[in-house]
């Protein structure tokens, strides 16, 4: 039976092997899950229903993941524009936290995912 209080999480993640064992994890805790497999996805997934939090994979096709946080946060909608955007990257070197929050991205989590981690920070930000 589906909760209908679930709250949504977003997964953008182009790898389908670590897209389904990651919506596995969520979904244990009880969260809906829907995903985008490049940052065109991304954003039209969040203008068609309510989505509670993105897990952004910055490296994915189209539009990367910064680009994602960046138009998500200029979003007229501000439902839309304070949704919190984790990132995940599997090389957080090359970004600095300050590029980060300059691209308006909530947190991030290194690859490979520490799905403990994954867990914590999703129910920091969702509840």
């Amino acid at each position: 039976m589906e909760n209908l209080n679930a709250k949504t999480i977003l997964i953008a993640e182009d790898s389908s092997v670590i897209l389904n064992l990651t919506k596995k994890i969520l979904e244990l805790q009880q969260y809906r899950i829907v995903s985008a497999k490049n940052g065109g996805e991304v954003i039209r997934q969040i203008e068609s229903q309510p989505i509670d939090c993105v897990l952004m994979d910055i490296n994915i096709p189209v539009k990367d993941g910064m680009e994602c946080t960046r138009e998500i946060r200029r979003n007229p909608d501000p439902r839309i524009a304070k949704i919190p955007v984790i990132a995940i990257t599997g090389n957080a070197n090359n970004y600095s936290m300050e590029q980060f929050r300059e691209a308006g991205v909530t947190d991030y989590l290194p690859k490979p995912l520490d799905f403990d981690a994954l867990v914590r920070v999703v129910k920091q930000y969702v509840g």
